[in-house]
């Protein structure tokens, strides 16, 4: 059977029955759109429906995935037409954002999707974890309890902007393989602090996911780890960008490899700014936005965002005054979500805008972390 892949590249892959209908009952919750040539698909397009958390708020979103186009029908503007109803679609259904994994990064910016997370991969000699970590509590190897992990990824996963909000379906299909093992860490009451999706193969442990209530959790885990020194030479961990394990060890060096990961777009500012958690204040405080989306002119324009003690009120203007900050759709994106911060951008000239005005906006964003520890 021959499937396109999501880089536009072609792959023949045999796959047995028991895995073809695990991807027909994957595709169940996907909107499906595709281009017909001569009776055949030319080009097709995935979205599936989520919800993701942007600084503990939930906001729905449309998962761009599973992008192909035969060699054949390629550079004829078939992906752009299938972005574009998807774009259409998203904003019909109130899905105010959209995450993509990028095949190139250039060729998502021309559509208005930016970086937005990046992906932080530790790999740690088991040696390094070797330290006393006095921690009262234990963790227990476990067969997959659905409810038992979704009740400690919710908590972990409010403190990031763009964690998914998942479903049962999406643990069972996503995230738990056949071949992963699953550890949870109790405290000294028997309450479960975090778990530690992982594998040992080749004298490399590698944590898959990684997540926990509390600082306990987090120890508790790390020892559990090390403690894998007799068959275990290495460790590989995806952690967060701002994740400060190596302050805990006493040799803190090792590899660390950050690469840009995730894409994402506001696909309605009007709509997300309304949904949007700004920092509360006393204050009253307005800024401008001159927002530019070249590939969705619905995005552009100007948009007053004045809050106050009673909350935010977002209105669509004709003119702005001196206060007026102008930027992309992409730029947006970024310090929304939190992956940018207002005056980082400014200092690269990549926003337009007085000081006064940056600094307005700088205090109306929350500090979170983009991260994203799933794959679609």
């Amino acid at each position: 059977m021959k499937f396109l892949n999501s880089h536009n590249l072609l792959f023949n892959i045999e796959l047995s029955e028991e895995e073809i209908e695990k991807k027909r009952e994957e595709a169940k919750r996907h909107r499906i759109w595709g281009k017909i040539v001569e009776g055949r698909i030319a080009s097709k397009l995935h979205l599936i429906p989520l919800t993701v958390y942007v600084s503990g708020k939930p906001m729905k979103m449309g998962g761009v995935c599973s992008v192909a186009t035969w060699p054949e029908f390629r550079r004829s503007g078939m992906v752009k037409e299938l972005l574009a109803n998807a774009l259409q679609y998203m904003r019909d259904n109130g899905q105010v954002l959209s995450f993509l994994h990028p095949f190139s990064v250039p060729f998502y910016r021309k559509y208005g999707w930016e970086v937005t997370f990046n992906e932080k991969i530790y790999t740690i000699p088991i040696v390094n974890l070797q330290r006393a970590w006095n921690i009262d509590g234990y963790v227990r190897r476990v067969l997959p309890e659905i409810s038992l992990l979704k009740e400690i990824y919710c908590v972990y996963a409010k403190r990031y902007t763009g964690t998914i909000l998942r479903d049962e379906k999406w643990w069972e299909q996503r995230v738990l393989k056949d071949d992963t093992q699953i550890a949870i860490a109790y405290n000294n009451k028997h309450q479960p602090e975090g778990y530690i999706l992982f594998e040992v193969k080749d004298k490399q442990f590698t944590a898959i996911e990684m997540a926990y209530r509390s600082e306990i959790g987090m120890k508790l885990l790390l020892q559990f780890v090390s403690n894998h020194d007799s068959m275990v030479e290495k460790v590989e961990f995806v952690v967060p960008e701002n994740d400060n394990i190596p302050l805990l060890l006493e040799e803190p060096r090792f590899d660390t490899k950050v690469d840009p990961y995730f894409m994402a777009r506001i696909v309605d500012v009007h709509g997300f700014l309304e949904q949007y958690p700004f920092v509360r204040s006393d204050k009253e405080r307005a800024v401008c936005l001159r927002v530019v989306d070249n590939f969705l002119p619905e995005n552009s324009g100007l948009f007053h965002v004045k809050q106050s003690v009673n909350g935010v009120i977002v209105d669509i203007v004709n003119m702005g005054g001196q206060e007026v900050i102008t930027c992309s759709i992409q730029q947006l994106t970024m310090i929304f979500l939190g992956y940018k911060r207002p005056t980082e951008l400014f200092q690269l000239g990549l926003l337009q805008g007085n000081v006064a005005a940056i600094n307005c906006l700088e205090n109306m964003i929350p500090f979170q972390q983009t991260y994203l520890p799933d794959y679609f």
